[in-house]
């Protein structure tokens, strides 16, 4: 059973909706004068009094407002915010966007990272689609100079890893070819543990060939995420909260050592099913970077096949009812060009 009053909920919704506006504490004249409320200002302040005592609310000086506190937040996420949806026109807009773009996965991830950084007015963050089960798919050899050969490796879902190979003799462009033509026919479509079931080749550059497909295909397997894409760092830093404080500089600490981004979503998106939201408030006691800001993370792409994480950081007084249904749309336009261009190959 909810702990609050019908009023106290009103009184905590319009206090972090006029915090989330203007950055500074909330007195009780000024949500009745501002809202117009039904109320006196010794009520209003007695019910804020109550909500702090609560845990909802803090008083950041003696004779200052009220500001929320991450349970404060946490109340408003869960049980106060409506689920709005965004705008017919910025859908539409966002829509044509990604439509107009290339059928292309870079750029899909450069343009979700700048929509989402836009329209959040924070930080975006966007991990390219990444095979859960990895597959062959084809592999390239290109002759390039002396006994080089440049191998172009690309796996279900469209992830692409090169490297140079240093042969034991020159080998012409045309017996390359017939090589990877070979390889592509034996290993299309299968997964790691069925190419490392099949037999051994008899000819040596075929051999050779599979043994490093295999082991780029495991190091690809290994990996949590697909390559990061980020946009709106620069938003962060302009909010007052990060203003006079390094709480700003510790949030970007995530972003500048990749490791710690990438454990963090491992140990809170990976296991979630594709669509769900999650919202990370003050860093939920795990992530001391994270004290003073919110992350809304979600999953997009094909459950089983291919999957990626996007979302958007920013400070505890983000705009949840703007941010969470642009998170939530992006994911869905990304899930719907993942599941036509690149699950369906």
């Amino acid at each position: 059973m909810d702990k609050l009053s019908e009023r106290q909920r009103k009184i905590l919704m319009l206090v972090i909706r006029d915090y989330i506006d203007s950055a500074q504490p909330v007195g009780s004249k000024t949500l009745v004068d501002r809202y117009n409320m039904d109320m006196s200002s010794a009520t209003v302040r007695n019910e804020m009094a109550a909500l702090t005592e609560m845990g909802y609310l803090q008083q950041p000086h003696t004779s200052a407002g009220r500001v929320p506190s991450e349970e404060g937040y946490r109340y408003f996420v869960g049980k106060l915010m409506h689920q709005a949806k965004l705008p017919d026109s910025v859908q539409h807009t966002i829509t044509h966007q990604f439509y107009q773009a290339r059928p292309d996965i870079e750029q899909w991830m450069h343009l979700a990272a700048s929509v989402l950084a836009h329209q959040s007015r924070a930080v975006s963050v966007v991990t390219a689609p990444h095979a859960e089960a990895t597959r062959f798919k084809h592999v390239e050899l290109i002759s390039t100079q002396g006994r080089q050969v440049l191998m172009v490796l690309v796996i279900v879902g469209g992830e692409v890893s090169q490297q140079i190979l240093t042969l034991a003799e020159p080998v012409s462009q045309e017996q390359l070819s017939q090589t990877a033509n070979m390889v592509n026919d034996v290993l299309g479509g299968r997964s790691v543990n069925e190419i490392a079931a099949m037999p051994a080749r008899t000819d040596a550059l075929e051999k050779d060939v599979i043994t490093l497909v295999l082991q780029d295909m495991r190091r690809a397997e290994e990996l949590v995420s697909g390559e990061v894409y980020l946009d709106g760092l620069t938003n962060v830093l302009s909010e007052p909260e990060f203003s006079d404080t390094n709480e700003g500089r510790q949030a970007l600490r995530l972003f500048e050592e990749r490791s710690l981004l990438r454990d963090l979503l491992a140990r809170t998106i990976m296991d979630s099913h594709v669509g769900a939201m999650q919202v990370l408030i003050g860093g939920e006691g795990d992530w001391q970077e994270l004290r003073q800001c919110s992350m809304i993370l979600t999953r997009y792409g094909v459950p089983g096949m291919v999957t990626g994480t996007l979302g958007v950081l920013g400070p505890m007084r983000m705009s949840y009812a703007r941010t969470i249904p642009t998170v939530r749309f992006v994911a869905g336009l990304l899930s719907d060009l993942v599941n036509d261009n690149v699950a369906g190959e």
